[in-house]
């Protein structure tokens, strides 16, 4: 039963403004790629070689494989379901409501935590290259230019996105350049073409391969917050599938060139030290101090176009969910008329970015990032055998392989890499699910509510 007021309530609600449709394809995969981040192999290539025992361009091409299949899966809930509110709204129309919340409530976790670590990444690092000025200080001016491109409207995020791709590309196409001169010239392998970095019998181990695709898989996080801007972009219905699928495959391709470029300038993954900083070892060997500081440059770069887009993407799912009354619609469901941009929620992200960078440290944080964004796979990819399947019932034989198999083998993947994740990740993600429960009681009065009844 509807509550009083609810038709004046939702009245209000289709007069009030909505987001600008301005995104283009290229601009959503612009987004994703800053998300993602195609230098992503910079701050993680000394750890993923070493744990690979020295086939990073392997374990990169089976995360690739592995992380399209749910992206293919975005891409299909988001043409049926072009809503800002993406794995929180695929699961509550697919699945349930209450699916929905708890998708949507994983996924602000993963939201939250990514721009935050980025945030804390930037400071760090710029404190390490600065010291003179504080780590605070670095802080406070990340988390402002950030939240300030936000507050501007999704075509100033857009712009944004396209210069600091512009500067990654850049880095990362002087680097490949310096190590094809350099392998010409005897260095490290001293060939452009080796089976080594993808097969090296002295070394390889299934093992070890397969534990160090659970840690590249996770370089591709962020690929997903594509489907957020459903209702920024111009056709939502073709584009967001589009600009998913292309994200992976295009970071995927550049993770492998570069880890193997790497490998092959470095080939003893033993000499490495420290491994943290072993990527721009490799730029040192290569290019000297000047591509060993431009590397050090891109990964702030990287890490506030990655913090940049998370804020996007997080104060649009807050967006969506205060939209449909699981979040107070008056702070969360509010659009500025003249920015198109959800103004209270892009500055609540920013605070907790700002206080969470002062307060926690990097490894603290990251080792919840992995856990809402895992949950969030495994939920869209039931969805899509759900609503195709089952609801839709397209079942004849060509239709089997694409709403049956690919969405249970992506479901698998995602399970396989989730249940890889340390003990204390999994027990803190199950905490903040045991307070999302908690919140959901009182919101529905012990379930006595429906969920599509909340007006808050």
């Amino acid at each position: 039963m509807r509550h009083p007021g609810t038709d004046e309530k939702e009245a209000t609600r289709t007069d009030r403004p909505g987001f600008k449709r301005v995104l283009s394809l290229w601009d959503l995969v612009l987004f994703g790629l800053a998300f993602v981040g195609p230098t992503a192999p910079y701050s993680m290539f000394g750890i993923g070689t070493v744990k690979s025992l020295g086939h990073l361009p392997l374990v990169y091409g089976i995360a690739l494989v592995a992380m399209s299949l749910t992206a293919i899966s975005y891409g299909r809930m988001a043409a049926a379901f072009p809503d800002a509110g993406s794995t929180y709204t695929y699961a509550s129309k697919a699945l349930h409501p209450h699916a929905g919340y708890f998708a949507g409530w994983g996924m602000i976790l993963d939201y939250i935590l990514i721009p935050l670590l980025s945030v804390i990444f930037v400071g760090l690092t710029a404190n390490k290259l600065v010291p003179q000025v504080p780590y605070a200080v670095w802080v406070i001016l990340a988390a402002a230019v950030i939240t300030t491109i936000n507050l501007r409207g999704i075509k100033v995020t857009a712009r944004a996105n396209t210069l600091l791709n512009a500067i990654m590309i850049g880095s990362l196409a002087w680097f490949v350049i310096m190590a094809l001169r350099a392998l010409s010239a005897g260095v490290g392998e001293g060939t452009l073409l080796s089976m080594r970095p993808f097969y090296n019998p002295a070394e390889f181990s299934l093992g070890a391969i397969m534990g160090a695709t659970s840690l590249a898989s996770l370089s591709f996080l962020g690929f997903d917050g594509i489907s957020t801007l459903s209702e920024d972009a111009k056709d939502p219905r073709r584009d967001i599938w589009r600009a998913t699928v292309l994200v992976c495959f295009i970071a995927g391709a550049l993770f492998i060139l570069q880890s193997y470029l790497g490998q092959m300038v470095w080939p003893d993954f033993r000499a490495f030290s420290p491994v943290e900083t072993a990527f721009m070892d490799v730029g040192k060997r290569i290019g000297g101090e000047v591509l060993f500081y431009s590397i050090s440059f891109v990964l702030l770069v990287g890490g506030i176009a990655s913090a940049i887009t998370g804020q996007a993407s997080a104060s649009r799912l807050l967006y969506g969910m205060g939209r449909d009354g699981l979040l107070p619609y008056r702070v969360f469901g509010y659009i500025h008329p003249r920015l198109g941009t959800p103004i209270y929620s892009v500055l609540l992200m920013g605070t907790i970015h700002l206080l969470g960078a002062l307060a926690l440290r990097y490894s603290e944080a990251a080792e919840l990032v992995n856990f809402g964004a895992l949950l969030g796979f495994m939920t869209v990819n039931l969805c899509v055998w759900r609503l195709y399947f089952l609801t839709l019932r397209q079942k004849q034989a060509k239709q089997i392989v694409p709403n049956l198999v690919l969405p249970f083998l992506a479901f698998a993947v995602c399970l396989a890499i989730w249940g890889s994740l340390s003990s204390l990740a999994l027990l803190l993600g199950a905490l903040w699910m045991g307070i999302g429960l908690v919140y959901l009681l009182f919101l529905t009065r012990g379930f006595t509510r429906k969920l599509a009844d909340l007006r808050l």
